[in-house]
């Protein structure tokens, strides 16, 4: 812990971020012995200014952070913790505390909390099950159901695996682009999360390949 540079109150920021999907979920402080317990328990301890103690997030609620790795920023004052999320990490609810916008006009809070691109793409995605056919492609997708949204994937991935033969790399990344997008609309059909495809390939790294399909044919 000697390297760590505690304020004058003996304390660090922690900087909570989803390991998988990248999105910043809250700020807290540790103290030393709440650094020693996260990364003896693998559950996010903290150390609260108010009152004086230390807390584990989720002990009470059930809004557990399961810390996987943990990280020291250059100047060894801000940790950054990566974790696997359960439930909400914010206590009004939001996934992260992170949903109150700051802009020239002012503050104000947002349906959405701050998120990378894709989890943005995801909810998109997913609500427009609710929109009118006639103005909505996506919406008709879901319509045609499970074949038409195959049919669309495998169209997509057909035209990108031309393009990453002979097109330029524009048309590469444009390919590449509906694919994605048809793959959303797939997992949204289905009712899975993106996680939890991000989650497979995490368990998967550090694997052969050829291992990797060989286990899932047994």
């Amino acid at each position: 812990m000697d390297e760590l540079r505690f304020d004058e109150h003996g304390l660090i920021p922690a900087v909570v971020q989803d390991r998988l999907t990248g999105e910043v979920r809250m700020v807290a402080y540790m103290n030393q012995e709440a650094v020693a317990r996260t990364l003896t328990t693998g559950k996010a301890t903290f150390f609260s200014r108010s009152r004086r103690a230390l807390w584990e997030k989720g002990e009470s609620s059930g809004n557990t952070l399961f810390v996987r790795e943990v990280y020291l920023d250059c100047d060894a004052d801000t940790l950054l913790v990566l974790a696997d999320p359960v439930g909400p990490s914010c206590h009004t609810g939001q996934p992260s505390c992170f949903f109150r916008r700051v802009d020239a006009a002012g503050v104000r809070d947002e349906v959405l909390p701050a998120a990378t691109f894709l989890a943005r793409l995801e909810l998109e995605i997913d609500s427009r099950k609710a929109s009118t056919a006639e103005k909505s492609y996506t919406k008709a997708l879901f319509d045609g159901g499970a074949g038409k949204i195959g049919d669309k994937v495998r169209e997509e991935a057909a035209e990108f695996a031309l393009a990453i033969a002979s097109e330029s790399d524009e048309r590469v990344a444009s390919e590449a682009a509906d694919v994605v997008y048809h793959l959303l609309v797939g997992l949204a059909h289905r009712g899975v999360a993106l996680r939890e495809v991000l989650d497979v390939l995490a368990q998967r790294a550090g694997t052969s390949g050829h291992a990797e399909k060989a286990s899932r044919k047994k």
